[in-house]
């Protein structure tokens, strides 16, 4: 995994992939760190819970430094799936964070051990069924939608989290760093006095408009270089 990755923020990850045409694979909106300012990237690690803990220990037999366990737990909301113990368990592996869709618990411990947890929330109540373990439990898991592999990667900040395939991560990253640099420029000419709307020729944008119903912003903006909606 790219190191630098992990100084990206979401949203401009989000933009790259959008930029460049890939799967925009996001978790479900709420899905947010334990410890606000938290962040987590590395390769997926993937788990199917279905009550009971070993799973995730069988997991992490087969981790690798800076893997992301990322848990499917159908997102339910009736139990929380993951505590202190398994999430200690994880950094002894070398697991760089957690991402579950579903619950966990033990907040106040989670805190202390300080590894990234991303959850829906807190919830006292853990399992109390144990489902019939699926084939690819070790193999897939889902978070929402999307299905995700070791083949991919996953990073998360207060923003929420999301998912990129391993191999077009490089490509995201180049995409990602010069809608940084373009924002970051717009950012400080705002300091300075100088208006988005300037900056954007926003009213070469409506004049263009006017000629040109189906002329839309993103489209003036990929004309003039600027970033904003991408």
């Amino acid at each position: 995994m790219p190191n630098d990755l992990t100084g990206l923020a979401t949203p401009l990850i989000a933009d790259a992939c959008v930029r460049l045409g890939e799967p925009l694979r996001a978790a479900p909106p709420g899905i947010l760190p334990v410890v606000p300012g938290q962040r987590v990237a590395g390769r997926v690690l993937p788990v199917r819970h279905y009550g009971s803990v070993d799973v995730f220990l069988e997991a992490f037999a087969h981790a690798a430094p800076g893997d992301v366990l990322v848990i499917d737990n159908g997102g339910r909301e009736d139990e929380a799936c993951i505590g202190d113990l398994a999430v200690l368990e994880a950094r002894v592996a070398g697991v760089s964070g957690v991402v579950v869709w579903g619950l966990h618990r033990d907040t106040p411990d989670l805190v202390e051990i300080g590894l990234p947890v991303f959850s829906y929330g807190r919830y006292s109540p853990g399992p109390v069924r144990l489902d019939p373990r699926e084939p690819d439990a070790l193999r897939t898991a889902r978070c929402g939608a999307h299905e995700v592999s070791a083949d991919d990667l996953v990073l998360g900040d207060d923003d929420g989290v999301l998912f990129v395939a391993a191999a077009r991560a490089d490509a995201v990253l180049d995409t990602a760093r010069s809608i940084h640099r373009t924002e970051r420029e717009q950012a400080r000419r705002i300091r300075s006095g100088e208006t988005l709307r300037a900056q954007t020729r926003f009213d070469e944008y409506l004049k263009g408009r006017a000629e040109d119903p189906s002329y839309t912003f993103r489209q003036h903006l990929r004309r003039i270089g600027g970033a904003i909606e991408e």
